[in-house]
């Protein structure tokens, strides 16, 4: 068996957009493990959001009073792609981001703004970019993956070092990743309670506690002289994205990954396509809140202005299902789509599956998990492994 101390780096992974996978050799009965634990995670982190929207389901779109939940895939992408939004409605991406740093960045342009600012990102995000940074996160996988040869790895606390040094790297801050993400963590549960539909936190408390965090975040961020309020924006929402997306998705995808038996089926190969699966199965951020700019159609069903609208990414990725999706817009839907499809999905599909390749020797099985019931995405709070039988 191969020493992970002296085991070679992996090759690069591309992170282009992969195509669909076949599905996973795996028996049916260790598929189904995979499932009930991962979707204890989203009943036991939001219990009756959940259950409502499962309840919903079977409906592309489903209209509730002034709220209407979209689950379909081709429902979801037309509400992504044609329908005008208002990107600073209160409950929204938009909203969230404007409030917390002052408005002025990526979720709140319109038009030719937008798309240049889009193009800025994408160009931070791009294929070279993340060769520059997937150094940062193999250093701390060769520190911490040999833990598993003498006893357990604890994944949350992986998944978070593995975020703040990604972090780090992308906004060029110096400071502690832990901290660092962190401080993201925090600004994220504070957005949450605006993004998601259900009782919400009223008065000046709650406001000072999101500006608070709000400024615990930029004090660990770079100044930026040339232009401090754009790029002291952009920075900050990058980290909250890029921490959160990968603490909730990492350990995740790692549960699912033992559970199902999949561990022998990592490979330099397969490890993207798997990655991309896993995400698609996983579907760490589950819900995209908007709200309607104008009267429209959606599927056929009448939407007004001002209608709030759940995308139910898990869903219109199939998450839900059985079975392989075998389609890439399905396989596409995590990550949104069109002009509003997240420029960080190669990035989040190159980091998985570096991790997969790091851990598969080991073929970690789960030895306790617990979910965490007050993070912005479900998640774990706990998720420990130990090595198991190759």
């Amino acid at each position: 068996m191969t020493d992970p101390m002296t085991a070679p780096t992996p090759a690069p992974v591309s992170a282009r957009t992969p195509p669909p996978p076949p599905a996973p050799t795996t028996s049916p009965a260790a598929a189904r493990r995979a499932r009930r634990r991962d979707r204890r995670v989203y009943l036991r982190s939001h219990p009756l959001l959940f259950a409502l929207l499962a309840a919903t389901r079977r409906r592309p779109v489903v209209r509730l009073g002034r709220t209407v939940l979209v689950h379909g895939t081709e429902a979801y992408r037309e509400a992504l792609t044609k329908v005008p939004l208002d990107r600073t409605a209160p409950g929204t991406t938009g909203g969230a981001a404007a409030e917390l740093t002052d408005g002025g960045l990526l979720f709140d342009q319109d038009g030719a703004e937008h798309r240049n600012a889009r193009r800025a990102l994408a160009g931070g995000l791009d294929t070279a970019a993340q060769q520059r940074i997937r150094p940062h996160w193999q250093a701390v996988l060769a520190k911490r993956i040999p833990d598993l040869a003498a006893g357990e790895i604890e994944l949350v606390a992986l998944a978070r070092e593995l975020a703040g040094v990604t972090a780090a790297a992308l906004t060029g801050a110096q400071s502690c990743p832990h901290r660092l993400a962190h401080a993201a963590a925090e600004v994220a549960a504070h957005a949450a309670r605006d993004h998601l539909p259900g009782p919400r936190r009223r008065g000046p408390d709650a406001a000072a506690a999101t500006v608070d965090a709000a400024a615990r975040l930029a004090a660990l961020l770079p100044d930026a002289p040339d232009a401090p309020d754009a790029r002291d924006a952009r920075d900050a929402m990058v980290a909250v994205a890029a921490v959160n997306t990968t603490v909730a998705a990492l350990p995740r995808a790692v549960a699912w990954c033992a559970d199902a038996g999949l561990w022998p089926t990592v490979s330099e190969t397969t490890a993207l396509r798997l990655a991309a699966e896993l995400l698609r199965l996983t579907a760490p951020s589950p819900l995209l809140p908007r709200v309607a700019a104008a009267d429209t159609t959606l599927a056929g069903h009448p939407v007004r202005a001002g209608d709030r609208l759940v995308l139910v990414a898990r869903h219109a990725a199939r998450a839900h299902r059985r079975g392989p999706a075998d389609d890439p817009a399905a396989t596409q839907a995590v990550f949104g789509a069109g002009p509003h499809a997240c420029p960080g999905a190669g990035l989040a599909r190159a980091l998985l599956a570096d991790l997969l390749l790091a851990l598969a020797p080991h073929h970690p099985v789960v030895t306790r998990a617990r979910v965490d019931r007050r993070s912005a995405l479900p998640g774990y709070a706990e998720l420990t492994v130990r090595r198991g039988r190759s």
